[in-house]
């Protein structure tokens, strides 16, 4: 199973997994100039030791930035790029400068000059595996660099002069200089239920959404419930709850796939859920795969009649709260949601989202589901978003039809959206929608919003008790 970790030093970092170097970039800080000579690599670079550092300096130099042949499709130099943003802000830093290789140059010399090659890599008419990189991670040109490394036979000894600005730099500033939270972006997939031939017809379909997701810088991926049912179309005939086990069966490439496209696409995945056999029983269980290559787990709380007619799955027994690089979160599975107490656990233990993976068959099915998420909202100053099978699969028994319309809901207040949806989809087509929250906005809101559900709670006269590892808690 994947597992990485961005590691550094100074300004030196590193991106490994499994134990292995998959990624580095290397930079240094240097005063900006305007009329320094920027145009010579080795002077940049010392000859490439890095020992001219400027610790007062108020530029970060990007040197080289390297991936391991065996790695490269993860898109981790993007992961490099915005980790060098960070520490630019970290820092206090005015900009990050570089002196950018077009290696794609060298086959196209004769038939254009290199300032007509760039052009049309920035036009899109060519592809350079450096420069559109650098452009798509928000690096503008400033220039042509003649003779920047002369023994780049593939750049020709060319190089772009590129440079990102830090819009939150302060000159001056002795301290590091933060704004506001940054913005969380979420995914909630409306997935289609389709007949499919097998597991590599399934991932694709997954890989599109989440290829989709990453594009659009989102956070966080969000998969409907049981959309692994569509494998049972693979192996028809069987009965419910001998269908139900045998697609338990796929958990091992289910967390394989889901954990490598994380990692492949920098986004967090909440891939859905999935049937889990542990021993004899059956639990229907929603997975967070982190962008690290870690992941995370939380049982069904509440199993549905049909649930536990059919298919024999057994509830779980605790509600977690899951730390990301975005805040806490919480994963609650369909039916409950249906429950005011579950999530009145996980805000009490800090999520600020909740993320609702949801599987119906009809319409009234679909609004309890809906106006439940709604509401615990509003009770608990959270955002919640839901994602949900649309389609048909034929001959699934129990999982045959399908209704959904995925949708990211909001406190219903002034600062919010005005009833309180974010954003939704067209109902019961397949589809994708994206939106931005903001978690500092609801610390606000809590404290001061129209109404203060969470403040105002009379716990003197009733509260919710949950037994957690032995212990009791309450809230």
């Amino acid at each position: 199973m994947t597992r990485l970790k961005v590691r550094f030093s100074i300004f030196q970092l590193a991106i490994e997994i499994d134990g292995r170097i998959a990624a580095s970039s290397s930079s240094l800080i240097l005063s900006f100039d305007s009329g320094m000579e920027w145009h010579d690599w080795t002077k940049v670079a010392d000859n490439g030791y890095i020992r001219n550092h400027v610790p007062k300096g108020d530029v970060l130099y990007g040197i080289e930035m390297m991936v391991h042949p065996d790695f490269r499709g993860m898109k981790l130099s993007r992961r490099l790029y915005a980790a060098r943003k960070e520490l630019c802000r970290e820092m206090n830093l005015s900009r990050i400068i570089i002196g950018g290789r077009i290696p794609g140059y060298s086959k196209h010399k004769d038939e254009m000059n290199a300032s007509e090659y760039v052009e049309q890599v920035i036009g899109r008419t060519h592809y350079d595996s450096v420069l559109t990189a650098q452009l798509a991670n928000g690096f503008a040109l400033q220039g042509l660099i003649p003779n920047y490394f002369p023994s780049d036979t593939a750049s020709c000894g060319y190089a772009t002069f590129l440079q990102w600005l830090n819009l939150d730099y302060v000159k001056g500033a002795k301290r590091q200089f933060s704004t506001v939270t940054e913005l969380v972006r979420i995914a909630a997939v409306q997935y289609q239920m389709r007949t499919i031939k097998g597991f590599d017809e399934f991932a694709q379909q997954c890989e599109f959404f989440i290829d989709t997701a990453s594009e659009y810088k989102s956070d966080f991926v969000l998969f409907p419930e049981l959309h692994t049912t569509q494998l049972l179309s693979c192996i028809p005939g069987l009965r419910p709850g001998e269908a139900a086990r045998r697609l338990a069966e796929f958990t091992p490439q289910y967390l394989d796939f889901y954990t490598e496209m994380a990692v492949k696409y920098d986004v967090n995945i909440i891939g859905g859920s999935q049937f889990v056999l542990e021993g004899d029983a059956l639990f229907n269980i929603a997975y967070l795969f982190r962008r690290d290559g870690t992941l995370e787990k939380q049982e069904k709380i509440h199993i549905t009649p049909s649930e536990r007619k059919w298919w024999g799955v057994s509830p779980g027994r605790k509600v977690n709260v899951f730390e990301t690089d975005c805040g806490p979160i919480g994963i609650l599975i369909c039916y409950d949601i249906e429950f005011p107490e579950l999530v009145r656990i996980s805000a009490a233990k800090g999520a600020q989202i909740i993320f609702v993976p949801f599987n119906t068959d009809t319409r009234h099915g679909y609004l309890r589901v809906r106006n439940c998420a709604m509401a615990r909202c509003v009770e608990n100053h959270v955002y919640v978003a839901v994602a949900g099978c649309t389609g048909n699969l034929p001959f699934v028994e129990n999982s045959d039809i399908h209704y959904a319309q995925s949708a990211i809901f909001t406190p219903a207040d002034a600062e919010f959206a005005r009833d309180a949806i974010a954003a939704e989809c067209n109902a019961n087509i397949e589809t994708m929608v994206i939106h931005d929250v903001d978690v500092e906005q609801l610390r606000r809101h809590k404290q001061a919003g129209s109404v203060q559900n969470w403040k105002d709670r009379r716990t003197d006269l009733y509260r919710v008790v949950y037994m957690e590892d032995g212990e009791e808690h309450s809230v």
